[in-house]
């Protein structure tokens, strides 16, 4: 295999990192690239070591100069707290980035990942969601920074690639846990665990009724390495990439408290605006092209989460 000089924006974020560590392990170069907004440095600490791996401080809404191979284009707060503390900054991320980068792939002929979002399908009223539905998405709710940005960013891609015959690959990342979470980024996995591991109350919003599957980080690195590197440049995406498995916000809630023995409560608040009732993936595409479906189930998966999380309350 020819070692590769791959960039990866967003780098030193959750699954920045854990793809980071991926590609060193395939034994490629990498660059992280990152402007530590959401990004830690801690989530890239173990690699800092390998003579293959350098981090370069930058934010993507600037033009960035280098020589690389590939991109893998992650830069972007993905959680509902981060990317609505700067609306505005979190839509620039996705538009901005993505004109910045995709002008380095054109430049250096390079092949470029774009990561997506399941966001883009907004409240679907089709279930599960095939890549061909164009969602049902609020163009001007408190979500749409974050929603509006990455369709744009796809656009922009498929753009490139018809205008400018760029080598492009979009993927939509459903709803992914593990370890390196933030523990304030207000997702839904972190925040359950966290709050059984404190002993406080489990909040749901809404009646818990509201549906999503979740996707361990480690199968979500892989489909994504495989669409960059398994797919030839006839093949552009967008494909989805997540966990058929569909549960309840409910039955999650239950899981985390009975796996983790906690004697937490659960209480209910209202639902926030443009919260998607169901959210489930139809991975038929990623399954025939790319061979992939995630081997991790949720139970296995949220043990390690909760190790993780376990770990980091007590170094507090």
């Amino acid at each position: 295999m020819k070692k590769k000089r791959v960039l990866v924006t967003g780098g030193s974020g959750f699954l920045g990192s854990h793809l980071c560590e991926r590609l060193l392990a395939k034994g490629h170069e990498v660059i992280c690239v990152d402007n530590f907004f959401t990004g830690k440095k801690d989530n890239i600490l173990h690699l800092m070591d390998n003579p293959y791996f350098e981090v370069v401080r930058h934010d993507v809404t600037f033009p960035l100069y280098i020589e690389v191979d590939e991109i893998y284009n992650l830069a972007c707060p993905a959680s509902p707290i981060h990317y609505q503390y700067d609306p505005v900054q979190t839509t620039k991320t996705s538009v901005h980035g993505a004109i910045n980068m995709l002008g380095l792939a054109k430049r250096l002929k390079a092949k470029i990942l774009q990561a997506s979002t399941s966001e883009v399908y907004g409240d679907p009223k089709i279930h599960p969601q095939t890549e061909d539905y164009w969602g049902n998405v609020n163009p001007v709710g408190i979500r749409s920074c974050y929603d509006e940005g990455k369709r744009c960013a796809e656009t922009l891609f498929f753009d490139y690639n018809r205008q400018h015959s760029l080598r492009i690959k979009v993927c939509r990342i459903f709803n992914t846990y593990g370890p390196r979470m933030a523990m304030d980024d207000g997702r839904v996995v972190s925040n359950f665990v966290i709050q059984a591991l404190r002993g406080e109350d489990i909040t749901v919003y809404g009646k818990g009724e509201q549906t999503r599957s979740f996707c361990y980080v480690d199968d979500l690195v892989e489909g994504m390495v495989r669409l960059m590197e398994n797919t030839g440049d006839d093949f552009l995406g967008p494909m989805n990439l997540g966990n058929p498995g569909e549960f309840t916000i409910l039955e999650l809630a239950r899981t985390v408290v009975d796996q983790i023995g906690s004697k937490s409560k659960i209480v209910f608040k209202p639902l926030p605006a443009d919260d998607p009732t169901q959210r489930k993936p139809d991975i038929s595409l990623a399954r025939r092209v790319i061979d992939w479906e995630p081997t991790v189930d949720l139970k296995t998966g949220l043990v390690k989460t909760i190790e993780y999380f376990d770990a980091m309350l007590k170094e507090q």
